[in-house]
């Protein structure tokens, strides 16, 4: 196994509450109050649809905010991978990766191991834009028994309900969560912070129509037949848990550049009108990322002579 290189579930599509679209020649991020299933292919800009896309489509009266799915893990953690991240916003390369304990950071001297306070307490993290960001591999269809659909995002509120809910479904199941029915569903609240406007999150449940007894009993049944035809998952958990170990950054570096224009845009161009004002003029000068960085490493060294 090639060392440095992230083994990661494969992937045959994406899964989105979103998508890029341009304003004033920059592309930016628009959320979207349904799902939305894509292929690994873009043309002139745009995610391909895939099959399935459609095909759930036709299954609902409404809008798409409902896949049944099953995840490929039963460790919770192997399921949903979430972290601190901060990438650059002009080469799409992740720069810190962080739990809030430790971080991986990548410097001169190559990846450094550092202390991690955060986003909130930290002021590297603070000036790059660092926050939390996570990716859910699950099952769709039948399609592929070891190919899944990843999900990714940068929202609070489904990295904290995802995780919640995959934990209790490990526990209630004993330990079968690979072979519960469940369901990605689509929830919407409204916040102050959202000025009482509706936003979305993703949230795990057992499937419409069944209870969790239900799922239950059908989690118990897949586990044997499984079992019967010498199907081993505390073996695949940890052939997956090596795989991520063996990396620094999860994500490839096709994949990279499309997670830093979805998640970590740079900020709205100023619009022009007739002079450029002070402000204008501001922004104009503003310092990247990488110049903040580097400032941001002499004022430590400095501190620390």
């Amino acid at each position: 196994m090639l060392k440095g290189l992230a083994i990661t579930p494969p992937v045959v599509g994406r899964i989105a509450i979103g998508r890029i679209v341009e304003r004033a020649g920059k592309r930016l991020p628009e959320k979207d109050d349904q799902f939305t299933l894509t292929t690994q292919v873009q043309q002139r800009g745009e995610w391909l649809l895939h099959p399935l896309n459609e095909q759930l489509r036709k299954a609902t009266s409404g809008k798409l905010r409902a896949i049944p799915v099953r995840v490929l893990f039963n460790d919770p953690n192997l399921n949903l991978r979430a972290d601190y991240s901060l990438f650059d916003r002009d080469t799409g390369r992740p720069v810190c990766v962080g739990d809030g304990q430790t971080c991986k950071r990548a410097t001169d001297k190559g990846i450094e191991t550092m202390s991690c306070a955060s986003p909130d307490g930290c002021a590297f993290g603070q000036q790059g834009g660092c926050k939390p960001y996570a990716r859910l591999n699950v099952l769709i269809d039948d399609e592929d028994e070891m190919g899944s659909f990843v999900f990714r995002t940068t929202s609070f509120n489904s990295i904290r309900t995802l995780a919640a809910r995959l934990y209790y479904f490990a526990a209630v199941s004993g330990n079968l969560l690979a072979c519960l029915p469940l369901e990605l569903k689509l929830r919407g609240k409204s916040t102050t912070q959202s000025y009482r406007t509706p936003i979305y999150y993703v949230d795990l449940s057992v499937r419409a129509g069944g209870t969790l007894e239900d799922a239950l009993v059908q989690a118990r049944e897949l586990d044997a037949r499984r079992r019967a035809a010498g199907f081993d998952q505390a073996a695949l958990d940890a052939a997956a848990r090596l795989g991520f170990a063996n990396g620094a950054f999860e994500d490839s570096p096709e994949e990279r550049a499309a997670v830093a224009e979805e998640f970590y845009p740079l900020p709205e161009p100023v619009k022009p009108s007739g002079e450029s004002s002070p402000v204008e003029a501001g922004a104009a000068a503003k310092p990247s990322l990488r110049e903040k960085l580097e400032r941001q490493a002499v004022l430590l060294g400095g501190a620390a002579a």
